[in-house]
């Protein structure tokens, strides 16, 4: 994949209107763009019932500490290398931030219309407010709506997407994005602990000119909640993911075992997942989670991902140590990972088979 031309998403048309403008036209109707047949939805009927996935709960205090942290490094090894996520606590972030957090976020989808198309992204862009890139005429498209906002490098910020309304939409997310970096460190260290490496060996490869960007996802009401998806499956391009659920509707679902799973709710946690740049790093020992989110017909749903990705000019590669003769290397020398992410992701394809030997 390195030495390849990256792929660019060229997108075919705009979306003429949001999933919030369109669930406000027809309460009991979808189009037909956003329905998945039985046979492209993941597999299985979307309103059955499903088990709750048991996400191991990790005390980031204790990966911090160097030496109170051995049962919780070997949780963390065990539940990235079987589910590839984490619910995390004691972050270091108050119950009260993360509440305004999500209160301002609730706020800015609650504006009229006009007010939030201020910050429409642009053509063949994913930042600023809007929702599905439209790459090909039969793409099965998602129901949510999203605000796509770079956090850092700061310099890279393009302030015109960011709301200015609420008032203290720009403060509050500013003070969240001061806080993660500490987090990743110590995530990223005790990961390599946790596999018996030197714990640098993953914040060498993630680097110091890294991105941090900001998803907000909107998820209206939805009136066929069996035959709609809030996002198709997928997993993440990024090296970690940070998601501040919902605290009251679920919806986030995980693949494992050829099995879709529910993941609960932790109040306050941080839940944590691998990304497919991880994955490749730890030769494919941390699983990058495929997960997708359900639609709901009685409650909205709000949450935000916050993707770490290393410098597209950053080459990513399994770290020689996780590599012998039980466990072969599997994947090449890739940088600009993300660059296939999209494409690949509204083909509904695995960005990841691409980096396979």
């Amino acid at each position: 994949m390195a030495e390849a031309e990256p792929l660019r998403p060229i997108e075919l048309q705009p979306q003429p209107k949001t999933v919030q403008e369109l669930a406000a036209i027809d309460g009991k109707e979808v189009p037909e763009r956003y329905i998945h047949k039985a046979d492209n939805n993941g597999g299985g009927a979307l309103d059955a019932p499903f088990p709750v996935l048991d996400v191991p709960t990790v005390d980031l205090q204790l990966l911090a500490s160097s030496s109170s942290g051995g049962e919780e490094l070997e949780k963390l090894r065990s539940a990235l290398s079987s589910c590839g996520c984490i619910q995390a606590i004691n972050h270091g972030i108050t119950s009260a931030f993360l509440d305004t957090l999500q209160e301002v976020a609730r706020q800015f989808f609650a504006l009229p219309s006009e007010e939030k198309k201020k910050y429409s992204r642009e053509i063949g862009s994913i930042e600023g407010y809007g929702n599905d890139m439209i790459l090909s005429e039969h793409q099965i498209l998602d129901w949510t709506d999203r605000l796509y906002l770079i956090l850092s490098p700061e310099d890279k910020r393009m302030l015109k997407f960011w709301p200015e309304n609420p008032e203290s939409f720009r403060r509050i997310l500013h003070e969240y994005s001061m806080k993660l970096p500490a987090i990743l460190e110590v995530l990223l260290k005790a990961m390599a602990r946790s596999l018996n490496l030197e714990e640098n060996q993953f914040l060498r490869q993630y680097g110091d000119r890294a991105t941090m960007q900001a998803r907000f996802n909107f998820y209206p009401i939805c009136p066929r909640p069996d035959l709609v998806l809030g996002v198709k499956p997928h997993a993440d391009g990024s090296a970690i993911t940070l998601l501040l659920q919902d605290k009251e509707v679920k919806g986030l679902q995980v693949l494992k075992d050829d099995q879709w799973f529910n993941v609960p709710i932790v109040p306050q946690a941080l839940l944590i997942n691998v990304g497919d740049q991880l994955e490749i790093m730890t030769n494919g020992i941390f699983k990058s989670p495929v997960h997708r989110v359900l639609t709901n017909s009685e409650k909205e749903r709000i949450t935000l991902a916050v993707f770490c990705l290393p410098h597209p000019d950053q080459e990513i590669q399994p770290v020689e140590e996780l590599i012998n003769e039980t466990n072969p290397r599997l994947y090449k020398k890739v940088k600009d990972y993300v660059s296939l992410f999209f494409q690949y992701y509204q083909q509904g394809r695995k960005p990841i088979e691409a980096a396979l030997l």
